[in-house]
């Protein structure tokens, strides 16, 4: 049975979820969270639709065990090729991280050229191009795989010349494509933000909806009645593969909020 004081459950293939967690924290300090990194099969955005759809349901089924009042699925692969289905069968709240990005980029853009970066997975879907058009018809997408960007990330390495020559390689079409707006398809993506704006300029503006996200979250909660009120909320973790890693990457996305992570089984 959830109630108000019943945890926000999250999960992502890894640890880029953590970037929308981070955000949810700040803007929702009251909250409990339970976060499910699923980093023994990770990355998701290399692998086939069927297997996304199984391993997005296994882990909202972990999280709904938790006793969970909401799922937030803090990854762009699963968003593209799972939350559809998953809506479909299942009645707990699901939010995913492509429609409030999406919402930003159509506020933000001026001349209707919109850039996205993802996993082969994200791209390929063209989950992001269907929402950017369902939301005004005239807009231009121009989308890029960037699939190096997120070893990058768990490596540490977002602001050295690796990741500088890795940004221009992938960035450099779009940044000859007149777009003003670029949406950061994947939630290890902000970390990379500093290189990507210094590569892009600022004339591009860079969307990373975790915000945007964050800001869903709250309007459902509240049309629920179901707003944890008071004090701070409390955060654990969960992950499938080696805690320490998982702890000692994590604190670059949260800081020393990762204090420990439990192991499950898959």
């Amino acid at each position: 049975m959830t109630n108000r004081d019943s945890a926000i459950g999250l999960f992502d293939s890894g640890i880029g979820g953590l970037t929308v967690l981070h955000k949810m924290i700040e803007m929702l300090p009251s909250e409990n969270t339970v976060y499910l990194g699923d980093t023994a099969r990770a990355p998701y955005g290399t692998k086939s639709v069927e297997t996304v759809v199984r391993y997005s349901f296994e882990n909202t089924e972990f999280l709904i065990e938790k006793g969970v009042k909401l799922v937030v699925v803090a990854c762009n692969t699963s968003t593209a090729l799972a939350l559809e289905a998953m809506r479909e069968k299942l009645t707990i709240p699901l939010i995913g991280v492509i429609e409030p990005g999406v919402r930003r980029a159509l506020q933000v853009t001026m001349n209707s050229r919109v850039g996205v970066i993802g996993t082969e997975a994200t791209i390929q879907s063209g989950a992001y191009t269907r929402a950017l058009k369902a939301g005004a018809p005239n807009t231009e997408v121009y989308s890029r795989a960037c699939p190096l960007f997120v070893p990058l990330v768990e490596e540490g390495w977002t602001d050295n010349g690796v990741a500088a020559t890795t940004v221009e390689a992938y960035l450099g079409s779009l940044k000859q494509s007149g777009i003003d707006t670029l949406i950061l398809g994947c939630t290890h993506y902000p970390l990379l933000k500093k290189t990507i704006r210094k590569f892009m300029g600022n004339a591009v503006q860079l969307v990373d909806s975790a915000e945007e996200i964050a800001k869903e979250v709250g309007v459902v909660l509240k049309k629920g009645s179901l707003t944890r009120k008071g004090v701070k909320g409390n955060h654990s973790f969960f992950v499938t593969d080696a805690p320490d890693r998982f702890i000692k990457v994590g604190r670059r996305f949260l800081g020393e909020k990762v204090e420990s992570a439990v192991r499950i089984e898959r």
